[in-house]
C-alpha cells in the first residue's frame, strides 16, 4: 500500500476546538509534509496556524465526512472523543481517508467506562475493585457493604466530569440518585461504575497503537482539581507538565508491560482493535500501580506539555501510527527540559460561568522567553477582540530546565494576560517541584 508519507504536500484536517487541537496544530504546521492545515472548528487561536472551518459540529459525522471528501482531505487527525464514538474514522475509513484515531468499536473504550472496567479484568491489568450497574438500589446496597470513601462513575461521556470522589455513605448515595434518578449526566448516567477509593500519586501516560501492540510517546502530571492543593471540585484539568519525576524508566516500562500492551491484546480478543493514542490515568503507590481509566485520544491539558517538548515531525509519526509501520517509525526524539502549562478559566468553573468576557491581546504573554500560549475556549468577538468562550479558556504553557524554572516561566506569562474574569491555580507543579528540595 502506497504511503501519505512518500505523497507529501498534504491536506491536513483536525477536528475539534481546544487547547489540545492548537498544541496539535501548533506542532502539525511545523512538519515538512504539510500542505495546507485545516481545523473544524477551531478557535480564535487556531486560527493564527490553521484555517478554520466554521458551521459544522465536530459530532455531525456525515457533514465532517462530506467536507473532507469535498475538500480532498488526506489526513484526518481526531482530538476529542465525542466524534470518535460516534464512528468518524468508520466513516472516513469507507471513503479511503486515512484518520488517526479508534473506530468506533474501539473508542468504546472511553465511551462506557463500564466496558473498559471490564476490558481490565480480561486483561488482568490492575485497578480497582468495582461493580457496574443499572439499578440504583443494588448500586446503594454495595455502597452500604462496602463503606467509604468511594468513587461513583457515570459509564458514558460526561466530558471529563462524571466521576465523584465520595467521602461518606451519603455523598455516595446522593452520587447515584443525582446519575441515575435525577440525570445530571442525561443517558450517560444510566449505568454506573461503583468503585474502591484509590490513594497515591496520580500520573498520565500515552502510547501509539495499532491494533496489534503499542510503542511508548511519553508521561504527564495533571491537577485535575480546580483549587491550590487539590481542593475543591474536578475538572477536566487546571494545568500539567511533563516529564512527571514519579514515572520513572522503570515505571514507564511497567506501564508498557502491565496496562497498554494488554489493553491492546485484550481489545483484539474482543473483535475491536484499537488503534490511534491510548491514555492511561494511572494512579502509583509504593511503587506500585492501578489504572483509574483510560481515554482513546490525547489528555487535556496533558496533550500541550507534550507537544511542547516533542521535537519530531508530528504528522509522520501519526501516519506512521496510522498506517500500522512501527517498525519503520524513528525514535521519538524530546526536548530535554521540563514543559509546564497553566489554565487559565472562567470564574465560577467548573460549575456556572460567563462567555464572551474580553480578554486583551495576548501579544506580551506569547513573547515571554520560552513561553507558548494555547487557547483552549477563545472566539472573536463582534468588535474583533478576543472573548472567552468556554470554561477552560488558555493554556499558558513554557519550557525550563527544571520543573521549577518551568512553572516560574509558565506563571511569568501568565502574569502578563489581562483578563479581569480569568483566574488560574497558583501550585501547579508543585509535586515535581518538592522533589527538587
Amino acid at each position: 500500500m502506497a504511503s501519505l508519507l512518500d505523497k507529501g504536500n498534504l491536506k491536513v484536517l483536525v477536528l475539534g476546538s481546544g487547547g489540545r487541537e492548537h498544541s496539535i496544530c501548533w506542532k502539525l504546521k511545523q512538519s515538512p509534509l504539510l500542505s495546507s492545515l485545516h481545523c473544524l472548528p477551531g478557535n480564535a487561536g487556531i486560527a493564527d496556524v490553521a484555517e478554520c472551518v466554521s458551521g459544522i459540529s465536530v459530532a455531525d459525522v456525515p457533514a465532517v465526512v462530506a467536507w473532507a471528501k469535498a475538500n480532498a482531505i488526506d489526513f484526518v487527525v481526531v482530538g476529542p472523543e465525542d466524534p470518535l464514538t460516534l464512528g468518524v474514522v468508520d466513516e472516513l475509513e469507507k471513503l479511503g481517508i486515512l484518520a488517526f484515531g479508534p473506530t468506533a468499536a474501539g473508542a468504546e473504550l472511553e465511551g462506557s467506562k463500564a466496558f473498559m472496567k471490564d476490558i481490565l479484568r480480561k486483561a488482568n491489568v490492575p485497578s480497582a475493585t468495582y461493580i457496574r450497574t443499572t439499578s440504583p438500589a443494588d448500586a446503594k446496597e454495595y455502597i452500604k457493604k462496602t463503606g467509604a470513601p468511594i468513587v461513583v462513575k457515570a459509564s458514558g461521556l460526561c466530558a471529563g466530569k462524571g466521576v465523584i470522589l465520595c467521602a461518606t455513605e451519603d455523598e455516595a448515595n446522593q452520587a447515584v440518585d443525582d446519575m441515575m434518578v435525577n440525570k445530571i449526566f442525561k443517558d450517560s448516567g444510566n449505568e454506573i461504575v461503583i468503585e474502591e477509593f484509590l490513594e497515591g500519586e496520580e500520573a498520565s501516560y500515552f502510547a501509539f497503537c495499532d491494533g496489534e501492540t503499542a510503542v511508548p510517546i511519553a508521561g504527564a502530571q495533571d491537577h485535575k482539581c480546580v483549587g491550590d492543593g487539590d481542593t475543591g471540585p474536578n475538572t477536566g484539568g487546571m494545568g500539567a507538565y511533563s516529564p512527571a519525576p514519579v514515572l520513572t524508566p522503570e515505571m514507564e516500562q511497567k506501564i508498557m508491560d502491565e496496562v497498554m500492551i494488554p489493553t491492546v491484546v485484550a481489545m483484539k480478543a474482543e473483535g475491536k482493535p484499537f488503534k490511534g493514542v491510548l491514555f492511561a490515568g494511572i494512579m502509583i503507590k509504593d511503587g506500585k500501580l492501578k489504572v483509574l481509566e483510560h481515554n482513546v485520544r490525547f489528555g487535556d491539558p496533558e496533550c500541550q506539555v507534550v507537544m511542547m517538548r516533542l521535537k519530531s515531525d508530528l504528522l509522520k509519526l501519526l501516519i506512521f501510527s496510522a498506517e500500522g509501520r512501527f517498525a519503520e517509525m524513528p525514535p521519538l526524539e524530546w526536548d530535554p527540559r521540563t514543559a509546564l502549562v497553566v489554565v487559565m478559566a472562567a470564574k465560577g468553573y467548573p460549575g456556572e460561568y460567563k462567555k464572551g468576557t474580553p480578554i486583551a491581546p495576548l501579544e506580551a504573554a506569547s513573547a515571554c522567553p520560552d513561553a507558548q500560549v494555547f487557547h483552549a475556549g477563545t472566539a472573536k468577538g463582534a468588535d474583533g477582540g478576543l472573548v472567552s468562550n468556554g470554561g477552560r479558556v488558555l493554556g499558558i504553557a513554557a519550557l525550563g530546565k527544571d520543573a521549577r524554572e518551568a512553572k516560574a516561566a509558565a506563571y511569568a506569562a501568565v502574569a502578563k494576560v489581562d483578563w479581569p474574569e480569568g483566574f488560574t491555580r497558583s501550585d501547579i507543579g508543585y509535586r515535581a517541584v518538592a522533589r527538587l528540595a
